[in-house]
């Protein structure tokens, strides 16, 4: 079906290349890290693609009347994760939206005294960015202090299959040894092990000259299982892939209000870290159509969910979701819940909104659950759910009546009982005045 118009689009993009950095194994606390150039480069990049292919009205994929000169932040919104790697995050997102909306001459006012002011730097462009602090809001940040997660985390590294992997790693970790400089050497710490790496391939000349052909590989294999164990899930709704769930809940809405004809929302930046990449490509099932995706998304990736309209006589709203694996790669369609084209929006609601976490109540209810996920109910069960709940609460009336009855006849033979006087055989009787309680 060709969909040639594009109501509005949702971005969810990792950030850009940063120094060398350390998170927690269980907890996923993180250590202190900054944005590098080359990071920033990264993700300018990528907003300079975007552009292109959404505000350029030459694109076949331009957003349908959407101002693309200057930005119109009623049409165009940013959430930026904190927390872990806060403020590499924040600074690729400015970064971004750099390229997105560049400087523009137009960018000025005219003063009362018939002065012209030209914003600086050519008329640069400061678009507005959304915080997203997990004190406050964990959607963009919900898989630390949650000990649901970290006892899934714990169940996976306690599981055979990890087991087999730490096994058939050892080669790798006995060779790795002399080029981590003291770092633990185990499957746990896979992914401290290959950033580490991978951050000196990058920056440290002599490094890059010394280590051995093929480990750098190696390392992201085994991270790639590490990453990849510890944030999904086979269910949906898993607390395995919360760090999907949460964001669920921004996907929804915002496609919601973008469909909503009264409502301006056009762009949405998502600005986050890969975490969240891995648990989305589970919970829609693009990992089973595409392995290569599983594990660890490079700096700069990114999900575009675009909304588009069916021509005539369907006009429904599709999603077309498109995937680009860091700097150097394309955007290529990838396709959800077993869908091999454009998914009906009706359709994908339908599918993830149970899965979804839409607050901050139920994120606490979740973390503090002692089960791993909650049964989604199927349609097809429907009948048979019914069935059991109305026989349930029959019962359970049922019971409430029998037990008023016990407690009534109960009550009744204590006041005889303390009624009944020394050497009398005789009841006394004394009318007892009940109240009604409407319930």
């Amino acid at each position: 079906m060709l969909l040639s118009k594009v109501l509005g689009v949702i971005v969810i993009a990792r950030n850009g290349d940063r120094s060398s950095y350390y998170q927690d194994p269980y907890s996923y606390a993180g250590s202190s890290t900054e944005t590098t150039a080359l990071g920033e480069a990264e993700s300018f990049q990528l907003g300079s693609l975007l552009r292109s292919t959404y505000l350029d009205s030459s694109s076949p994929s331009f957003i349908n009347g959407i101002r693309s000169d200057l930005v119109d932040n009623n049409e165009v919104k940013a959430r930026v994760k904190t927390g872990v790697e806060g403020s590499v995050v924040f600074d690729s997102s400015i970064a971004l939206l750099q390229g997105l909306f560049p400087p523009n001459k137009n960018n000025k006012i005219q003063l009362a005294n018939d002065t012209t002011v030209v914003a600086p730097l050519g008329g640069y462009q400061y678009v507005p960015v959304e915080t997203v602090e997990p004190g406050n809001d964990r959607s963009l940040e919900s898989w630390t202090d949650c000990p649901a997660f970290a006892r899934h985390t714990r169940e996976f590294y306690g599981s055979q299959e990890f087991k087999d992997k730490a096994k058939d790693a050892q080669s790798f970790f006995k060779a790795a040894k002399d080029f981590v400089f003291g770092r633990p050497t185990t499957l746990e710490n896979a992914w401290n092990i290959f950033d580490f790496m991978n951050t000196q391939l990058v920056h440290n000349k002599t490094y890059a000259h010394r280590l051995p052909p093929t480990l750098i590989e190696q390392a992201r294999h085994f991270a790639n299982f590490h990453e990849d164990g510890v944030f999904s899930d086979k269910h949906i709704n898993g607390v395995g892939n919360i760090a999907g769930r949460t964001l669920l809940h921004t996907i929804i809405t915002s496609l919601e209000r973008i469909a909503f004809n009264g409502d301006p929302l056009q762009f949405l930046l998502v600005q986050t870290t890969y975490q969240p990449f891995i648990s989305f490509f589970h919970q829609t099932g693009i990992a089973d159509e595409h392995p290569e995706y599983k594990g660890i998304p490079n700096f700069s990736s990114a999900i575009v969910i675009e909304l588009r309209r069916g021509n005539p006589p369907d006009l429904r709203d599709f999603l077309r979701i498109k995937f680009k694996n860091g700097t150097f790669d394309h955007f290529r369609d990838v396709h959800v819940f077993g869908h091999h084209s454009d998914i009906p929006l009706t359709e994908f609601i339908y599918r993830a909104e149970n899965a979804a976490i839409t607050s901050n109540k139920q994120w606490r209810e979740v973390c503090t659950s002692s089960e791993s996920f909650v049964p989604l109910s199927l349609p097809g069960n429907t009948n048979v759910q019914a069935a059991f709940t109305g026989a349930f609460a029959f019962i359970s009336l049922l019971a409430l009546f029998m037990l008023a009855k016990f407690v009534k006849r109960s009550r009744a033979r204590a006041r005889e009982a303390r009624l009944r006087l020394p050497g009398d055989e005789n009841v006394v009787h004394v009318p007892v005045l009940e109240k009604t309680r409407l319930i």
